[in-house]
């Protein structure tokens, strides 16, 4: 539905002020409190952020980063703040407020509005047919999902979505509910996010994980940050960089925007960073274009092979490798000159640039590589991965202290999930430990993962959605797509804390089901229960939520998955489903026996910091692959192409969210305010394409079944990469197609989104408005 500009404040016309050149101090602790007191108020904030990572506390909702063994009273960031204060909130939306808004009322808003209406407090649903949602009690929200479900001729007419933000133990007893039932559609936020990550360190080291400690980081002597802004999405990763860098290591940052918070770290916690000037953490900022860092990691490499003796170790190469003849023949064929031409092209920084990385990298024994979404969504995302394993092993960079990959994943507990089971393609080393702890034989076929389960709604293949937290249809590409495959389901259920999108994008009948969160204080019938989450690090933990619920209405997630589970498989079910929900060390108890490194669980999980996860190639240099030892790959170089008159987009966010969750209006480190509808460009190419500072035009995606179009979007002429431009998500999914995914991973390439610009068409009018055909980049007029 159409929507005018201005009732929304997210899509009007934006401040802009000039982009700051470094990040936190006094105006992050500013706002973090303001924003808890005006959300969470003092009596349940306060309480909340002296507990926030601590042991005996709650693990942060938001980013996955790991706490250090020594914490600081204030353990959290800006945005972790925030995310504590959106769930820790006084206001609720129970019952009346559904009342009072029909669901077309509420599809007509913004996602930063749907989520400042409160907690939820009901279970709540859509009939067929109908205007509003109403309440509905736990047992006939049960009935109504497992008469859809018994309806199904096959199992795999399900799909079983799950967010990062579940604890171990509810994914646990969710895979395990969804192989019951005889399917392995359990698609996840990992599809859209590090799946490529996954892919290519599986192949390449053996381990879909990361390999270093933050002891690693601390102990570098050169650390790469790729494709990813700490500032913004993993604010304290700051601190491990400063420490990191006053211990004697060198930065470097490949990016194609300057980010505040590689540029200068002003430390909270620290006196020089709220009355100092901070620390430089960059020491040497690569400005490539998007897309670029397959060539860049080529380069090095190749000149690794001819920099001389010392420059490679070839005794770990000798002993723990295999493919490296290969792929020194790739690198020995053709003119070194040209290569390093090619190089230059397709990463958009000079010869001397990539020459002084090469000169770092000869001056370190230690490297760390972190990268995040900005390598992991483009279609050559799986091999650029493996160029950067390439490039850790021909220096024996991984399995020694100091050293290794470090993929940062964006969300609390992301990764546990998979550690969990939550995944269409587990091994049958899983499925058949599964099976024999609960006596059943788990499905082999492979499922649906994210983006072929909206193609299965959309052909009619999958017909109940269910969804364990996350906002699936702000979170998805294509977002005309996916809303059109969502409205094709028979019945859309959604666990969740807060209203969203995805509420109001419904199936034929649609359920919400109100879930305790993770600050949330849990009490069953065997007591006060906690949960755990595994962080990007592997170290398992405790997670104890500590305010009581806004209602008794709600249910945590255990309580939901097993009460479903008496419905759909019956009260005498060989599961114990009831005793599992009572006393979660249960659960913990069954995982033990069916995930390996999870002995001891209970007592482990006990001690203050949790546990390490074994990691092979890290703990003993010893590679599970298929040659049994580190693969090293052979990677043609290759870089999204833009025809004349085209930029190449990223989408990304601004500091004022969370993943699709908008806590403001503001994204100050840009020097964006009160507004998100803007694309950011250079000067020099707004410049060619006629594009002036502070002008409205529609951004317009190219794709081989047509375009696709995001309307009203304010230029703002900005310091990107040259052939680069960048705006932020959900607004900008609807440009992303269904079907351009990474090779391999089949992650949407979010980060590699062919546009032109066209003139405003004056309102932001939904996903599925029909693009012009109008071919070329016009002038477009100041606004």
């Amino acid at each position: 539905m159409a929507k005018e500009l201005g009732r929304d404040p997210d899509q009007g016309n934006p401040k802009v002020r000039a982009p700051k050149h470094e990040a936190v101090g006094i105006p992050a602790v500013v706002n973090s409190v303001r924003f808890v007191g005006s959300q969470a108020g003092v009596k349940r904030g306060l309480p909340l952020l002296r507990t926030v990572n601590q042991v005996g506390g709650f693990d942060c909702p938001g980013c996955a980063w790991p706490e250090p063994g020594h914490r600081h009273p204030a353990e959290f960031c800006e945005n972790g703040a925030k995310a504590i204060a959106e769930e820790g909130t006084r206001l609720t939306a129970g019952p009346e407020f559904f009342a009072a808004h029909p669901v077309a009322d509420l599809a007509d808003k913004s996602g930063y509005w749907l989520g400042r209406q409160g907690r939820l407090t009901h279970p709540m649903y859509l009939a067929e047919g109908a205007e509003r949602y109403e309440a509905v009690s736990w047992d006939r929200a049960f009935d109504l999902i497992a008469e859809e479900l018994a309806a199904l001729g096959d199992p795999n007419g399900a799909a079983f979505y799950t967010s990062g933000r579940t604890s171990n133990e509810a994914a646990f007893l969710y895979q395990l509910f969804a192989r019951r039932f005889g399917t392995n559609n359990l698609p996840d936020c990992s599809n859209m996010c590090h799946e490529s990550s996954g892919s290519a360190l599986s192949e390449t080291i053996g381990i879909g994980k990361g390999s270093v400690s933050l002891e690693d980081l601390w102990a570098a002597d050169l650390i790469i940050v790729a494709g990813q802004n700490p500032g913004t999405n993993h604010p304290r990763m700051l601190t491990a960089l400063e420490k990191a860098k006053r211990a004697g290591a060198r930065i470097v940052t490949v990016n194609p925007l300057p980010e505040a918070g590689m540029q200068r770290f002003k430390n909270p916690q620290a006196a020089r960073g709220l009355a100092g000037r901070g620390t430089e953490l960059t020491d040497l900022f690569l400005q490539i274009k998007v897309g670029g860092d397959l060539a860049l990691f080529s380069a090095v490499n190749r000149m690794l092979l001819r920099a001389g003796e010392g420059a490679i170790d070839r005794d770990f190469i000798d002993e723990y490798t295999h493919g490296f003849e290969d792929l020194a023949a790739h690198h020995s064929a053709g003119d070194d000159d040209a290569a390093l031409a090619e190089a230059v092209r397709h990463s958009g920084l000079t010869a001397v640039e990539i020459e002084r990385l090469l000169a770092m990298v000869l001056g370190a024994d230690k490297i760390v590589v972190c990268w995040a979404m900005g390598l992991t969504q483009h279609r050559h995302a799986v091999p650029t991965i493996r160029e950067i394993v390439n490039f850790l092993l021909l220096r024996g960079n991984i399995g020694k202290p100091g050293a290794g990959v470090c993929p940062v994943r964006g969300h609390s507990n992301v990764q546990g999930d998979r550690t969990m089971g939550i995944w269409e393609r587990m091994p049958d080393r899983f499925l058949d430990a599964l099976g024999t702890e609960f006596e059943f034989e788990p499905p082999r076929e492979h499922g649906h993962d994210t983006v072929d389960t909206i193609r299965a709604m959309r052909d009619g293949g999958v017909k109940v959605f269910f969804a364990m937290g996350g906002n699936f249809v702000a979170a998805t590409p294509d977002t005309a797509a996916t809303e059109e495959a969502m409205r094709r389901c028979r019945l859309t259920v959604h666990v969740s804390t807060k209203l969203n999108r995805s509420h109001v994008i419904t199936g034929t009948r649609a359920l919400i089901l109100p879930a305790l969160g993770r600050t949330d204080h849990d009490v069953q019938v065997g007591g006060e229960q906690f949960v755990t989450v595994e962080d990007s690090m592997g170290i398992v933990h405790s997670s104890t939520g500590q305010v009581p619920p806004l209602s008794d209405r709600m249910r945590s997630e255990i309580g939901i998955i097993t009460g479903l589970a008496r419905k759909v498989f019956g009260e005498n079910d060989d599961v114990p489903w009831e005793a599992l929900a009572a006393d979660y060390d249960r659960i913990r108890t069954r995982i033990e026996r069916v995930v390996p490194g999870f002995e001891d669980y209970n007592v482990r999980a006990r001690e203050p910091g949790g546990f390490a996860l074994p990691h092979a190639p890290r703990d003993e240099r010893v590679f599970p692959t298929a040659t049994g030892k580190a693969n090293f790959t052979v990677n043609e170089v290759t870089s999204p192409e833009v025809g004349e008159g085209r930029l190449l987009l990223q989408t990304l966010r601004s500091h004022d969210q969370f993943n699709t969750t908008i806590y403001g209006l503001n994204d100050r480190y840009r020097g964006i305010h009160h507004g998100r509808r803007v694309v950011l460009v250079n000067p020099d190419d707004a410049v060619e394409l006629g594009l002036p500072d502070g002008a409205h035009c529609d951004l317009v995606s190219e794709w081989s079944d047509g375009d696709r179009r995001a309307p009203h979007f304010k230029i703002v002429h900005y310091p990107t990469a040259r052939g680069s431009a960048a705006a932020y998500y959900p607004e900008t999914n609807v440009l992303v197609p269904l079907d351009s995914v990474a090779d391999i991973s089949n992650t949407p390439t979010s980060k590699s989104i062919v546009i032109r610009f066209e003139p405003d068409s004056g309102a932001a009018t939904g996903p599925s408005e029909p693009a012009h055909n109008q071919k070329s980049t016009p002038d477009l007029k100041e606004s």
